[in-house]
């Protein structure tokens, strides 16, 4: 048995065995786009890992082969004290779970490691930032220590103008809550460090947010996650450095404009978090020109690959972009729909797969409720939306409360940010807010993914968890308060206004015409069995025996 494969472009094995985030590496290789050199240990290494209790054999023999290529590769040394090597060790499934299982950034920056870094670059505060961050998702991710008691780490990371001597003070708190917390420091040996984050990405196959998100979606529990590592890429280099978030189309209403977020001077799990203030994508035009130019090509690419609306995740260090992730963006509704239609159009796609990828189900959204014009006099606040929709519910500070208040009723879940923590009271939820973060982070992501709508980066907000309640200004809400957001306008009224429906949407129209051509059947019907139909037709036509 092989459990470690490189990533390259010759790479033939499935996704099931690459897991997603792999699989898509292979992808960005082949099309020649940018990717940090790795390797990928298999889904087949985490079912073992848990059949027998511990790393599976042989997988040590091979970590050392692959780290060893890794290091010729990029002329490094993982941990060394001269031009040392560090990397990033993500979860990646065969299906895509956003966020559920854990990432641990810069490993292998141990002390020496990180004076090496400082000494390399001339720039002592870039490396202990990068030991800082380090330090902070290894103890969260692989030692167990809460992330609420890492929260002052973050804050300094969030600053870009703390000081060394500042970050190396918070370094030594970190360093001594760990051992409080987790009775053990984080280890000095930087394969030590990897082979205990490999073992925590597989151990989070089984956490309560994962377990969630895989009932929501019917995943099956025994498929186990892939471990992707490659070299690192600091967004967090310099003025020329950062990290974002990218559609290739508006994953709210399918319209072919890149959408996304960027963030400078920092690294990506600044972005997806919701903790830090991102700006729009298209900031990168001006600050980085270059990175743009590149990251629209490829978009282009990737679009033209998987004929189909595409997310990827990258980072920039000193001026030079790299694609970190790449999937399919898995659109849901009106921009469902509008994708399908305007990739028929182009030629992308024929017809027929255009009404198959447009389930029944994407129609309950086609037509976005809005809440109405002149009814939302009693404005609490305003943040971007981020999902479209309208959800009415009570106000639940906490995912846990949300989860106990949903059984009396529809509550709408407000946090400063939301987590893979969270994810039961966003799976109880029928709608989100939250006070920071942008249309790309945790919050937006799993709403849309869920078809809930959300308003994000409502900076106003502030949610106070203990004494259940939210405030603005001078006005205070409790727990329990009756609210509606408007996930397309980003507005959040409290009661419970007037909701207005657009009756048009020419795109389902156009796909609706298409149906009722392959039905054979022009008869007035619900656009629901108009569509039905239709698919029924073309599944039949692949398979005879469905008849």
């Amino acid at each position: 048995m092989t459990w470690i494969h490189p990533l390259s472009a010759e790479v033939e094995e499935s996704v099931e065995v690459l897991g997603g985030k792999a699989h898509g590496l292979v992808v960005l290789q082949r099309l020649g786009l940018p990717v940090p050199p790795g390797f990928v240990i298999s889904t087949a290494a985490c079912r073992a890992y848990f059949q027998a209790g511990q790393l599976p054999g042989g997988l040590a023999s091979e970590l050392t082969a692959a780290v060893a290529g890794l290091e010729a590769v990029t002329h490094r040394r993982l941990g060394g004290p001269e031009r040392p090597l560090t990397v990033s060790v993500r979860s990646g499934a065969g299906v895509s779970m956003p966020g559920m299982m854990s990432t641990v950034l810069n490993l292998g920056l141990t002390p020496e490691a990180a004076t090496a870094l400082a000494d390399e670059t001339g720039d002592p505060r870039f490396a202990l930032d990068s030991r800082l961050r380090f330090l902070t998702s290894f103890a969260s991710e692989v030692l167990g220590v809460g992330q609420e008691s890492l929260r002052f780490a973050d804050r300094a990371t969030a600053g870009p103008d703390t000081d060394a001597s500042r970050l190396a003070e918070v370094i030594e708190e970190v360093e001594q809550l760990v051992r409080e917390r987790s009775g053990e420091p984080v280890p000095e040996d930087a394969t030590r460090q990897l082979e205990l984050a490999i073992a925590a990405v597989f151990s989070s196959w089984h956490t309560p947010r994962a377990k969630t998100y895989r009932e929501l979606h019917g995943i099956p529990d025994d498929l186990g996650t892939a471990v992707t590592v490659q070299a690192m890429v600091y967004g967090n280099r310099d003025r020329h450095s950062g990290t974002g978030v990218a559609f290739s189309r508006d994953p709210n209403t399918g319209e072919q404009v890149p959408f996304g977020e960027v963030l400078f001077g920092r690294q990506g799990e600044d972005v997806v978090s919701g903790r830090s203030l991102t700006g729009p994508l298209h900031e990168l035009a001006d600050r980085e020109p270059g990175v743009w130019a590149g990251l629209l090509d490829a978009l282009d690419r990737l679009e033209g690959h998987y004929r189909d609306a595409c997310y990827v995740e990258f980072t920039f260090e000193a001026g030079k972009l790299w694609v970190l992730q790449v999937r399919p963006g898995r659109f849901v509704g009106r921009a469902a729909v509008r994708v399908a239609v305007d990739l028929a159009d182009a030629g992308a796609i024929g017809r027929d797969e255009a009404l198959l990828r447009v389930s029944p189900q994407h129609l309950q959204h086609v037509r976005t409720p809005r809440i109405a014009v002149g009814d939302a006099s009693d404005v609490l606040t305003r943040g971007l939306g981020a999902s479209p929709g309208v959800a009415v519910g009570r106000v639940a500070t906490t995912a846990d409360n949300a989860a106990r208040l949903a059984a009396q009723g529809p509550v709408v879940l407000l946090r400063p940010e939301t987590s893979p923590l969270d994810m039961h009271g966003l799976a109880a939820a029928a709608g989100v807010v939250t006070a920071r973060g942008g249309p790309t982070s945790h919050a937006a992501v799993v709403a849309r993914a869920m078809g809930k709508p959300a308003v994000v980066g409502a900076a106003s907000l502030v949610v106070d968890d203990a004494a259940a309640c939210v405030r603005v200004g001078g006005r205070s809400l409790p727990e329990g308060t009756l609210i509606a957001i408007d996930g397309t306008s980003g507005e959040v009224v409290v009661g419970d206004p007037r909701i207005v429906v657009a009756t048009t949407d020419p795109h389902l129209h156009q796909l609706l015409g298409w149906a009722d051509e392959i039905a054979g059947d022009a008869t007035d019907r619900d656009e629901t069995q108009r569509l039905a139909s239709a698919r029924a037709v073309l599944l039949r036509r692949q398979d005879p025996a469905r008849t």
